[in-house]
């Protein structure tokens, strides 16, 4: 598989641009999910932020929408989320905003609510937040991530679970795997892959991911496939 870099590429450093195009972010009370809407938004689009009854929810700001639930329990609440979208993007998972590490079922719960309320409402592109070391990719990191992976265990098992659901769903998924994201400003350089070289620490700014994952959503390139993302 060949590595595609996005390195000085002006179009990527700009935001991501495309006429009405309606977007759910489920999980966007997380830093992945802020840099979502905020990109999403810059870029004109029409979004709707998913949130937890109990969170506090975005900013009033035009052309953004907020809708509650428990992703994990309130099939009406995702289902209503969901009609009408263009496209899903899940940014859910982290142990911070989700209790992962102490009840690592988030993802294989959440992921067959979000697939029957696609179904019933008949969207069908989806663009989901993975993590490095989950799946096939724990083979490919470096040694140093080993540790870390390790003691992930139990919530990447969850993520794999819920991940074999979508991929047997018929839905138009991609699967992203950045590997440790950090903070920092949205770059456009950064590489995608099926596979990716990775030595070092290597890392990918929260902006970036989501920089990729609006692209993906606005114009699909990589349809019922997975992709590595690395600064």
């Amino acid at each position: 598989m060949t590595v595609r870099g996005t390195t000085a590429d002006r179009t990527l450093r700009t935001p991501v641009r495309e006429a009405d195009v309606k977007l759910l972010v489920l999980g966007a009370n997380g830093r992945t999910g802020r840099q979502l809407l905020a990109q999403g938004l810059a870029a004109g689009h029409e979004m709707t932020a998913f949130v937890r009854p109990r969170a506090t929810p975005p900013e009033p700001r035009p052309r953004l929408r907020v809708a509650t639930g428990e992703i994990t329990a309130d099939q009406d609440a995702v289902r209503a989320a969901v009609e009408g979208q263009d496209a899903v993007l899940t940014a859910f998972g982290s142990p911070t905003t989700w209790h992962g590490l102490t009840s690592p079922t988030l993802t294989v719960t959440a992921i067959p609510r979000i697939v029957r309320a696609m179904r019933d409402t008949g969207v069908n592109r989806i663009v989901h937040l993975s993590a490095h070391g989950v799946g096939d990719t724990a083979g490919q990191a470096p040694a140093v991530y080993w540790a870390v992976y390790k003691a992930l265990g139990p919530m990447f098992a969850d993520k794999a679970a819920g991940e074999e659901i979508l991929r047997a769903s018929g839905l138009e998924w991609t699967l992203v795997y950045p590997v440790m994201l950090v903070g920092g400003p949205l770059t456009g350089r950064y590489r995608t892959g099926e596979r990716l070289p990775l030595r070092g620490i290597p890392r990918i700014s929260r902006a970036d991911v989501a920089h990729f994952m609006l692209r993906e959503a606005a114009f699909p390139a990589h349809l019922r496939t997975t992709v590595q993302l690395a600064d």
